[in-house]
């Protein structure tokens, strides 16, 4: 047991700087791209603010009826539409509806970014297998770290507020459109590009007329998920000062206000479900 306790003081006695490192490499970034991390951040909270406003001055149940509108034309389901007109309503009726519709903005435009980071690496990852094999073990590293690490780094850079959640929501729902668009692709039948080969398609032709439709619905699966990490981390995103539904349950938990917390969780539920439903239909269609 002594020389057990010997080796132990050994190890512990001598720890590695990993702390140390990171918060040199976050002041080194902050004293020589301040300019450029502060000019970020000013442009996208500008956009961020000004699309969150713009929809806020609409009166509430005109937007209401807009998002209806734009449910059923996607669905064509009796059931959904009516599901997304009684939860919108009740979100109105809990006094959250300025929440969600900052929740919502920092969702669409995180998804956005996701989208046109993950799917054009997902395409070139399955035309290419070493870029596969290259980032195949980030992708995982990326989907197991918890959330909380993401918001770290972007706090000391980007300062309280959207922009930090924001780039750590993007960083934490990239992986999986870039993961399903690759197995879309990848999983294409062999008899199919062969078929497109034999009447001469080039490469562009057989990845844009051959691979991607027959892929669509994997890759739509991909988006699915996308909307519903970026609205969980969203969520999370609210103890940086990113606002949105995040900040009432953020508030409930700190002050053990039970009412609060349950018409925050709920707004959030609803929202989640209306998302879901809505991207999951269009998946079934295609």
């Amino acid at each position: 047991m002594e020389q057990l306790q010997k080796l132990q003081d050994l190890i512990t006695s001598h720890k590695f700087p990993i702390g140390d490192w990171s918060a040199a490499i976050i002041a080194w970034l902050t004293d020589n791209f301040e300019w450029l991390f502060d000019a970020i951040s000013m442009v996208l909270k500008a956009v961020i603010d000004g699309s969150a406003k713009g929809l806020l001055f609409l009166p509430p149940l005109v937007l209401l009826v807009i998002v209806v509108a734009l449910a059923h034309l996607i669905q064509r389901n009796w059931r959904i539409t009516l599901f997304v007109a009684i939860g919108l309503l009740l979100i109105l009726n809990l006094g959250l509806w300025a929440a969600m519709v900052e929740t919502l903005v920092l969702v669409v435009y995180a998804t956005l970014a996701s989208l046109l980071i993950g799917i054009p690496i997902g395409i070139l990852a399955a035309r290419r297998p070493a870029v596969w094999q290259a980032i195949a073990p980030v992708l995982d590293m990326m989907q197991t770290l918890p959330t909380f690490v993401y918001l770290v780094p972007m706090l000391a850079l980007f300062g309280l507020g959207a922009v930090p959640g924001l780039f750590a929501t993007v960083i934490f729902a990239a992986p999986a459109p870039i993961r399903l668009t690759y197995l879309g692709i990848s999983q294409v039948p062999v008899a199919l590009v062969e078929a497109g080969e034999s009447f001469g398609s080039t490469r562009s032709q057989l990845l844009f007329k051959v691979k991607l439709p027959a892929a669509l619905p994997t890759i739509m699966a991909g988006v699915t998920q996308c909307i519903m990490l970026c609205l969980s981390m969203v969520v999370i995103s609210s103890m940086v000062g990113a606002g949105g539904l995040g900040a009432p349950t953020v508030r409930a938990l700190a002050t053990n206000n039970i009412p609060l917390g349950t018409e925050a969780g709920l707004a959030i539920v609803i929202v989640a479900i209306i998302l879901d439903r809505v991207m999951k239909q269009r998946t079934i269609r295609k």
